[in-house]
C-alpha cells in the first residue's frame, strides 16, 4: 500500500516533456528529403510548364526514378498509393509503374499536383516538400513524447549510476529475462497483452534493473492530454502489480506523469494505492532511483 498522499502527488505532474527536438525533428526532415533530392529538382522543370502533361511524359521516360518522389507530394509515404474511382480501383505503383503513362498523367492531374505545378502555385519543389515533410513530422510528437519520458528515466538510471546492459536494460521481453536470469514472467506477459492491440507480439518492457537482491521491470509513460488510453493503463498496471506481488525475486516499478491523467485521476488514484513503487517526474529529481534500487 501506498502511504504517500495522492493529490500532493498528482499537482507535482509536468504539463510538458518536451525536449528541444519534440516540436519537429529537422535531422529526419532533412534526410527524408535529401532521400530524393534529386527526382525533386527534375520535378522542378514542370513548374510553370506550357505543356505540363507532354514535359511529365518525357520526364517520366528519361528518368523513371522520378515516380519515387510523387506520393510525398500528397503527403504519403507509401510506394502503392489506392484511388477509389466509379470507374475502377487504382493501385498506383510508385517504384515501377504499373499503369500506362496515361494513368500516371490522370494520376497527376485529378490529384491536383498539376494544377500546383503548372499554375506556379509553387516556385521550388525541394523547398515545398520539406515543409510537407515537417507538417507530416507532427503526428511522430505523441511517439516523441514516450521516448522522452524513456529518455528522462534513463537519464536518472545513468545519474545514479546504473550501468546499460551491465545492471540496467533496455527493452527487455519476457523470453530475455528468462534467458538472463531463467525468471518466468509467462503469466504476466499474457495479461500484458490482454490490453494490446497487437496481442501476439511478445511486451517489452521499456527497462530492467538488476540488483543483488532484486529484478525490477519497468514502465514509463507520459500523458500531456487527457482520453480513454488512460483509464485502462491505470486498471492495467493495478492488475499487473497485484500478479508481481505474488513474486518475491520481481518488482514492478511505473514511472508516469503528465496533466492528462488529470481526467483519469480515479483509476490513477485507485492504482496509486495499490502500488508500492508508482513514481512522476518529481520523485526522480529528488532521487528515487537510489532509494529504491539497492
Amino acid at each position: 500500500m501506498n502511504n504517500r498522499n495522492f493529490e500532493e502527488w498528482l499537482s507535482e505532474f509536468d504539463d510538458s516533456i518536451a525536449s528541444w527536438k519534440y516540436y519537429t525533428d529537422f535531422d529526419k526532415v532533412y534526410d527524408n528529403v535529401n532521400k530524393i533530392k534529386n527526382e525533386l529538382n527534375l520535378l522542378n522543370g514542370l513548374i510553370g510548364s506550357k505543356n505540363i502533361e507532354n514535359d511529365f511524359k518525357e520526364l517520366i521516360n528519361e528518368y523513371p526514378k522520378v515516380l519515387q518522389a510523387i506520393p510525398i507530394l500528397i503527403a504519403k509515404r507509401e510506394n502503392v498509393i489506392i484511388i477509389k474511382d466509379a470507374i475502377q480501383d487504382y493501385y498506383y505503383n510508385f517504384n515501377k509503374m504499373n499503369y500506362s503513362i496515361e494513368d500516371y498523367i490522370m494520376f497527376m492531374r485529378k490529384t491536383g499536383i498539376f494544377d500546383l505545378l503548372e499554375n506556379h502555385l509553387i516556385g521550388n519543389v525541394f523547398d515545398y516538400v520539406t515543409g510537407v515533410e515537417v507538417g507530416m513530422d507532427t503526428n511522430g510528437r505523441k511517439g516523441r513524447t514516450g521516448d522522452a519520458m524513456e529518455d528522462l528515466v534513463e537519464s536518472y538510471l545513468l545519474k545514479a549510476g546504473f550501468v546499460r546492459d551491465f545492471n540496467y536494460f533496455k527493452e527487455y521481453t519476457k523470453t530475455d529475462i528468462m534467458n538472463k536470469w531463467g525468471i518466468d514472467l509467462s503469466q504476466i506477459d499474457q495479461k500484458l497483452k490482454g490490453n494490446s492491440k497487437n496481442k501476439n507480439a511478445e511486451k517489452r518492457f521499456d527497462f530492467v534493473v538488476k540488483t543483488n537482491e532484486m529484478l525490477y521491470v519497468i514502465e514509463t509513460n507520459f500523458y500531456a492530454t487527457q482520453g480513454s488510453k488512460l483509464n485502462e493503463t491505470a486498471r492495467s498496471y493495478k492488475m499487473i502489480e497485484s500478479e508481481f506481488k505474488n513474486m518475491k525475486d520481481v518488482t514492478f516499478v511505473w514511472f508516469t506523469d503528465g496533466k492528462g491523467w488529470k481526467s483519469a485521476r480515479h483509476n490513477l488514484e485507485e492504482t496509486f494505492n495499490e502500488m508500492k513503487h508508482i513514481y512522476n517526474i518529481s520523485d526522480m529529481k529528488n532521487g528515487i532511483m537510489t532509494k529504491i534500487f539497492k
